[in-house]
């Protein structure tokens, strides 16, 4: 007989503690079943339950909350965000995920005006602005058609087409390939749907988490309803019974009590009779937070939606901050945007691609933006990591500087520490005009820089000669930078923008003009100017010059005349000639004058000669 038992029943029993025996256990008879919501009954719950709202809406909100950024060239991506805000893709995809959350499944409908809708959709045959509309339709207003059951084919478990249901077109069937198909909660059995009509698509999200959702809406209900109880005051009249067999009685008793609840109103005071007592009793709300949070807790759990997220609370406990609950949550999004929203839209992104260009570049493709939004202060910390990062990759030398500046960029880029220097780069001729300049300028730089040995190695005694005294602009490329921005379409080169400090025509002794002491250097006998300051631009002549101010250089030029040296204008000015080519078509007047940093540096002594170059005369 325990055999039969065992076969009949296989699970664990105890005929001590009545576990499991019929008509003992009070669980042995619990079974699971389904009753199905209709659509009238889950649009109530959505209606008049902000629970329920919350719970089809949140995850379909957050889907396309942060959208997806287009990776490939600019005027491409420009095509592409335009088309998809006149088709307003982000919105109607929302619109139809929030709809099969609620009723177990929707489609978006790919409008592109062929008049047989039952023929598969080709992507490579639709032309710029080929898509008219795109609309979204409920899942009562699509039924099913027979399924695919050759397992050979792509549309295998599917429906081979679906049917309008409603509308002016009731009848008209329309292929797969030209619907976004999007389910609420995946069937595993699409075979087991009671329901014709739900054939072919999921349940509602609502089906699994409803009495959970009822269950949190009764309890704060109720906790509302016990407010009104909170205080309860209770008299004992003695005879009351026979007080009230009297109607005349009754009548002075309810007097009597309606007078006492005014004077309580009014002044607080209760007056009774002597033989009357009196009590009152308070409802206590201790626990009642707990119970209802402990039902909420339940429908985030349902729902698998973290508390914070859903109820839009700060997280509880100590040292609590929510972020391990929130990320997880996140990263089940990503990853729901990855297995079924990319594949689900894999049709429409071909389309909008043709629609927006005429054409498909292999390339071109997206990225869905980020859910988690990080602070200023942890993008700088990112930042700085991977800056010193690149620093010492680039110190070892064992990676091309091509390379490692086009990972620079890719990786500043994608991690929101600099997000528009892929486009400044492309603008400035990208990665390798930059290094070409660069090599240029450190090229320049050297030659400079031997020049300045070759004038110092002159100096071999103390006879007067001609001299002439400047500093080399170390930041020309930000002057030049600038200057391009104003307009000039010729500039100094780089190595030649420098200031003048003495023009000496008159021999003058070098030894005693290098012995004056200098102020305003640093310890490399550099010259720092701060933005700022007094700026303008003028014309020397057939130069363009910028004027600027410093006391540094205005007092080392007059300690230079007071060793004998000569000066052929009035007064000296400090400036850097910007062009000698005077442009024709900028007003000087209605230049920004540069007012960003200066750097100087050490000061170069070179005799006047004639037919001097531009890297050393001046207006």
């Amino acid at each position: 007989m325990g055999k039969v038992v065992q076969f009949a029943k296989d699970t664990l029993m105890s005929f001590v503690g009545n576990l499991g025996v019929a008509g003992k256990d009070k669980a042995a008879s619990v079974g699971y079943y389904m009753q199905p919501m209709t659509d009238e009954e889950l649009s109530n719950a959505y209606r008049s339950s902000w629970i329920a709202r919350k719970l089809i809406d949140v995850p379909a909100h957050d889907t396309f909350r942060a959208w997806r950024k287009w990776q490939g060239e600019a005027e491409a991506i420009e095509a592409l965000e335009n088309e998809e805000k006149r088709l307003n893709v982000a919105l109607k995809l929302r619109q139809a995920m929030t709809a099969a959350r609620l009723f177990g499944g929707a489609a978006l409908y790919i409008g592109t005006g062929d008049t047989d809708p039952s023929q598969p959709l080709d992507p490579k045959r639709i032309k710029q602005g080929g898509i008219r509309y795109l609309t979204v339709m409920l899942r009562r207003q699509l039924a099913a058609g027979d399924f695919e059951l050759d397992p050979e084919n792509e549309l295998y478990g599917k429906p081979k087409f679906y049917t309008l249901a409603a509308g002016n077109r009731a009848g008209v069937n329309i292929h797969p390939s030209r619907l976004v198909i999007f389910k609420g909660s995946e069937l595993p059995d699409d075979e087991l749907q009671v329901s014709a009509a739900g054939r072919g698509w999921g349940d509602s999200v609502l089906q699994t988490t409803l009495q959970a959702i009822k269950n949190a809406d009764s309890t704060a209900g109720n906790i509302a309803s016990l407010v009104f109880e909170a205080q309860v005051d209770i008299i004992k009249v003695p005879d009351l019974m026979a007080s009230l067999a009297d109607d005349t009685s009754k009548q002075r008793l309810i007097e009597r009590f309606t007078l006492g609840k005014m004077l309580k109103g009014v002044n607080g005071m209760l007056m009774l009779d002597m033989e009357e007592e009196y009590e009152q009793k308070t409802a206590t709300f201790a626990t009642l937070p707990d119970v209802l949070d402990r039902f909420l807790q339940i429908v985030s759990g349902a729902a698998d939606i973290p508390a914070t997220r859903l109820l839009g609370q700060s997280p509880a406990g100590m040292s609590a901050t929510g972020e391990s609950d929130l990320r997880n949550y996140y990263d089940r999004i990503s990853a729901g945007q990855e297995t079924d929203v990319r594949p689900a839209i894999a049709i429409l992104d071909e389309c909008l691609i043709y629609s927006a260009l005429g054409t498909r570049d292999p390339a071109l493709h997206y990225v869905w933006g980020s859910l988690w939004q990080i602070s200023d202060k942890e993008r700088a910390e990112i930042g700085t990591h991977y800056a010193g990062i690149i620093e010492k990759l680039n110190n070892t030398g064992l990676f091309p500087g091509e390379a490692l500046g086009k990972a620079a960029v890719n990786v500043l880029t994608e991690n929101g520490v600099m997000p528009g220097l892929e486009s400044e780069v492309e603008d400035a001729g990208g990665i390798d005009a930059h290094l070409e300049e660069a090599k240029r300028i450190e090229a320049e730089n050297a030659e400079l820089d031997l020049e300045t040995k070759r004038a110092a190695l002159q100096v071999t005694d103390a006879t007067p000669r001609t001299l002439y005294v400047s500093r080399p602009v170390l930041n020309a490329s930000e002057i030049i930078k600038w200057a391009k921005a104003q307009g000039f379409e010729t500039t100094m080169a780089a190595p030649e923008l420098h200031v003048t400090i003495a023009y000496s025509r008159d021999p003058v002794d070098w030894m005693k003009v290098g012995n004056v002491s200098t102020w305003g250097e640093d310890d490399n006998g550099e010259i720092h100017i701060r933005p700022g300051g007094v700026r303008l631009v003028e014309q020397f002549g057939r130069a363009t010059v910028l004027l600027f101010v410093n006391n540094a250089l205005a007092w080392r030029h007059e300690d230079i005349k007071q060793a004998g040296a000569s000066w052929d204008h009035d007064e000296y000015q400090p400036h850097i000639t910007i062009t000698w080519e005077k442009p024709q078509a900028l007003d000087i007047a209605r230049i920004e004058p540069y007012r960003g940093k200066i750097v100087l540096g050490p000061e170069i002594f070179a005799e006047v000669k004639e037919g001097w170059s531009s890297t050393v005369k001046e207006a």
